[in-house]
Parts: structure tokens; C-alpha cells; sequence
């Protein structure tokens, strides 16, 4: 093992949303099995600091990280495919990269210099980039959001080409991931845009030494030999990424079948070592084939027009579902529709109800009656976040003789907050970065459907809120059958609830799907989807 820190870079052209944030989790899996250490990051070219006040519309799940930052989701990708956590140093965006340099000229840290884009932003991006050496990874990973053209992403782009430069071609080795559109009318698979798109790489110095192709349909040689001619990679370094047939955690395996991690230790002259993807392979077939039959979950949300708005949720029933070997169908509900519908409409015919996360009054009376639905009718759920604090207002409102309460987030004037602004949020400003993140300790009650399902009394969740299950309510909503049976260390903060009188009703202040891993499926989501299921029966 060469003392140098070796540097992947993940480049992408041609449409976004091609997926380079699964390609980069998949390779970093691959290498991870052959015994290297491996840390993930990612550049974003956006002017946001962080997505933490940017809409689930516009930027999808807001992913937390243990030590508290909020970053994009494909770092949930990295989490779920590596195993390993990513921290504050794994999300760069240009507003970040730019507010430090800033910063640091009002303190007259540039002596009086002209500040400019080069040298000292993409100086600034290298020194991102390097920070991740101090990891101890033997290789780091980093993908670059956007497209190659793109205005945004030009900075990094240029920081990279130094890189190479300063590294050597050894120690920093370029991927780039591209589209092969087919063409139905014509039944062709066009290689021009990817052409193009390592065109305008090689434009500003860059030149792929991996190229990836993503497919809807297979390749032929041709298209091998014409991507290696005009885009100046080796035949052997044109890889397909066909689009797979049953879960994306098929897609380390098919790059495997190519030889795309013995083909990028080559490029690093590392030892290859040997593979083992034996567990990942049986937890694929357990995926594939099921053998204890079906489940139904229903996700009521707020944002369920855009599926990467609960991708974490998602992922983390599914690995339930692949644990507990049961073929998982999720039906997503826009909470708005059960406002002023029978709910029984839309949740009829499932087998567990969740209820996610979420910001600002719309849907929220549609959350609440979801929760209703399902403790009414003994169906089982499973609240997250703001999930929870409807879980308490409905016990309030139905079976505390409190029909006006409601949180002070969404009812400044209401008689009965049972959700409460936190006490150290009060005083707080500032929106961006200033909720209560990352990973808190919480102490579980003896005689809990949560402890049944931890093993452990104490646990390590992560965190993303402001508002708080208010104590002044403890006693009258416990008279009233929920029961409080998870709080932090001091005791001074409600993180479980259940109902004891139920068949499984649970619900968390924090987030449990950001701790879920298709090896490691989260202890509550599991029990969740095994509840809904024997659910059946009754």
C-alpha cells in the first residue's frame, strides 16, 4: 500500500439524475470488500449553504449525518452501500466553499489581493478535497453534483484538473458516468451525447480515465469501440451500467461482472485483492425472492410528489421488508387528500401506516388523521418526527378532552400547545444549521415495544428539529393511553411514544431510516414491517 491517499473523482454529463450517486456508493462497496478503507464525499455546485432550508421540491431528502450536518441525500446512498458514516466533510457546496473565502477576506486574510475565482476558490475546493485525506481512507471518493458544461460546476471542475496535476495520474483517477439515450423509433442506441460530454471535459484538461454508460438497453461492441475512439479511453475502460431489473443494490454486482474495482486498483497500481460480496449477494436474493409473502405500507406524506423527498424512508423499509423476507408494495398518499375524504378511501387495504417527517401547516390535518385511522382501527404505525407530534396531538385532541390543541409551529394562539418550541431554540434566528442535528442518546423504558425491538436500553438516533413533545402534557396524555417510553439521558426530553392498548403503535422524535442499512435493516422498521404483516391475520 503506497503511503499516498489515493483520490476517485465522479464526474457526470449529459442529464442529471443519472445516478452517479449509486455508482460512487457502489464502487466504494467494491473497494471497501477488498479490504481498502474508504470515504465518500460530495461537491455540490448549488449557492445554498447546505439544503437545510431548501424545499424537499426542489432538492429531495435532507440527509443528517451523525455529527449534525445536513447534506444531500446521496450521502444516504454512501451510508447504505459502504456501511461507513459520512460526517461534516463528506458535503461541499458553493455557497459553502464561497462564504469561507469571503469570510476570510473581511478579515484580511488575502492581504489586500484581488480575490478571484482562480487560484482562491478552486484553491479552496482542493483544500475540501484534501481534508478528507486526514480520514484515514486509503482511498477518497468524490463526486461532483451536476453536470460537465454546467456554468455552476466549473470551478470544481477546474480544482480537479490541478489536482491531477498536484497528485499525479497515480493518485487522483477520473470517472465519468454518461447517458446512452435509445431511441424507440428508430431502435438505436446514440452515442453522441456521451461523446460530447467527454468532449467538454477533455475542453478544460480533463480526460476520463473510466467512462460508465448508463443504458436502457444492452450494448453492442460497436458502441464499446466508437465511446473508446472518440472519447480517448481504452475499450477495457468503457463500462455499461444497464438499468437493473429488481433493486439498485443489484448494481455493485453487475459493475463487479465487469471488472470495474479491479479496473480502477489498476489505475492506482494497488493490489487488488480478493472480493467478497457473499453477504451482499444473499441479502440481494432475499430481496429478489421473497418467501413469507406480502406486505402493504402506506406513506402518508407531504411531498409524495417527488419520491426523493422520503427516499430514506423508503430504502429503510425496505430493508425490513428484506430482513423480515417479505415482498414489500409502499403506497404513497398525499396527506392532503385525507382532509377532506374518507380516509378509509386511500388506507382500506394496507397493512401499516406511516407517517413521516415534515415542515409547515399543509397536510398536516390529513397526518393526523392518518394516525386517527390507525389507531382506530388497529392498524400498525409507525410515526417519525413530525409523525410522532401528530401521534400526540390526536391522543390530545381525542382522548384528552383537548380538541384545540395543536403545536405552536402551525398555531402560535392555540390553548393546548402539546408541541412546543424547545428551550434552546427560542432565542435561535438564524434558520440554516441551527435545529437540533445529528446523533443524541435516548434512554428506553423496560416493558416497550421500542426496547423489544433495540435490544438495548440505550440508543443513538439522529436528530433534525425544533419543536418538542411539551412536558406540561406528560400526565394528561399519558392518562390518556400514550405511553412515554423513550427519553433523553436527563429526562427532560419525550423521544418514544406507543399505546400499550394497541397492536403496535410507535412513534420517534428523531430519525431512525438514516440508520438503516440493507445488512443492518433499523430494529423499528423492521419490527414495523413484521407487525404489519402478522397484522394480516387479525
Amino acid at each position: 500500500m503506497s503511503g499516498s491517499v489515493k483520490h476517485l473523482f465522479i464526474t457526470g454529463g449529459v442529464v442529471s439524475s443519472l445516478g452517479k450517486g449509486i455508482t460512487a456508493a457502489s464502487v466504494a462497496l467494491l473497494l471497501k470488500q477488498r479490504g481498502y478503507k474508504v470515504f465518500l464525499q460530495k461537491l455540490d455546485p448549488y449557492l445554498n449553504v447546505d439544503p437545510g432550508t431548501m424545499s424537499p421540491y426542489q432538492h429531495g431528502e435532507v440527509y443528517v449525518t451523525e455529527d449534525g450536518a445536513e447534506a444531500d441525500l446521496d450521502l444516504g446512498h454512501y451510508e447504505r452501500f459502504a456501511g461507513a458514516n459520512c460526517t461534516k466533510q463528506s458535503n461541499y457546496t458553493t455557497g459553502r466553499i464561497y462564504s469561507t473565502v469571503i469570510q476570510r477576506e473581511r478579515q484580511g486574510g488575502y492581504l489586500g489581493g484581488t480575490v478571484q475565482v482562480v487560484p482562491h476558490i478552486t484553491d479552496e475546493i482542493k483544500k475540501a478535497i484534501l481534508s478528507c485525506d486526514e480520514t484515514g481512507a486509503d482511498i477518497v471518493i468524490t463526486e461532483i453534483g451536476g453536470t460537465a458544461g454546467d456554468i455552476e460546476s466549473s470551478p470544481f471542475l477546474e480544482a480537479l484538473r490541478q489536482l491531477r496535476v498536484d497528485l499525479g495520474p497515480e493518485n487522483a483517477v477520473f470517472v465519468h458516468l454518461t447517458l446512452l439515450p435509445y431511441l424507440n423509433a428508430s431502435g438505436e442506441l446514440k452515442t453522441k451525447p456521451a461523446q460530447q460530454s467527454a468532449g467538454i471535459l477533455r475542453s478544460i484538461g480533463i480526460i476520463p480515465d473510466v467512462l460508465i454508460c448508463r443504458t436502457e438497453v444492452a450494448m453492442e461492441e460497436e458502441h464499446f469501440k466508437k465511446l473508446s475512439l472518440f472519447c480517448s479511453v481504452p475499450r477495457a475502460a468503457v463500462i455499461e451500467e444497464k438499468d437493473v431489473k429488481n433493486s439498485i443494490y443489484e448494481v455493485p454486482i453487475e459493475l463487479a461482472k465487469q471488472g470495474l474495482d479491479s479496473l480502477i486498483l489498476r489505475k492506482f497500481n494497488l493490489p487488488e485483492n480478493q472480493l467478497d460480496l457473499s453477504l451482499w449477494s444473499a441479502m440481494v436474493a432475499r430481496a429478489i425472492n421473497p418467501e413469507r409473502g406480502k406486505v402493504r405500507i402506506a406513506v402518508v406524506g407531504k411531498y409524495m410528489a417527488l419520491r426523493d423527498a422520503y427516499k430514506s424512508i423508503f430504502e429503510a423499509l425496505s430493508h425490513g421488508a428484506i430482513d423480515q423476507s417479505l415482498d414489500l408494495t409502499i403506497k404513497c398518499i398525499e396527506s392532503e387528500d385525507l382532509q377532506n375524504r374518507d380516509p378509509h378511501e386511500f388506507l382500506g387495504e394496507v397493512d401499516g401506516i406511516l407517517v413521516p417527517g415534515g415542515f409547515g401547516y399543509r397536510g398536516l390535518e390529513g397526518k393526523i388523521e392518518a394516525v386517527k385511522y390507525a389507531r382506530i382501527n388497529n392498524i400498525p404505525f409507525f410515526g417519525i418526527c413530525l409523525g410522532m407530534q401528530c401521534a400526540a396531538i390526536d391522543t390530545a385532541r381525542d382522548l384528552a378532552g383537548l380538541p384545540d390543541a395543536n403545536s405552536l409551529e402551525f398555531d402560535e394562539s392555540t390553548p393546548h400547545p402539546v408541541i412546543s418550541l424547545m428551550d434552546k431554540q427560542k432565542k435561535v434566528v438564524n434558520k440554516g444549521g441551527t435545529m437540533r442535528l445529528g446523533a443524541y442518546p435516548c434512554i428506553l423504558k423496560e416493558g416497550s415495544r421500542a426496547l423489544d425491538a433495540y435490544g438495548s436500553t440505550e440508543v443513538s438516533e439522529r436528530h433534525r428539529h425544533r419543536f418538542e413533545f411539551n412536558n406540561d402534557y406528560r400526565e394528561r396524555l399519558e392518562k390518556a393511553g400514550l405511553r412515554l417510553t423513550g427519553l433523553s439521558p436527563d429526562g427532560k426530553l419525550v423521544e418514544v411514544v406507543e399505546r400499550p392498548d394497541h397492536p403496535w403503535f410507535l412513534a420517534v422524535q428523531f430519525h431512525p431510516e438514516f440508520k438503516s442499512r440493507p445488512l443492518r435493516p433499523h430494529p423499528l422498521f423492521s419490527a414495523f414491517i413484521n407487525a404489519s404483516f402478522k397484522g394480516q391475520k387479525k
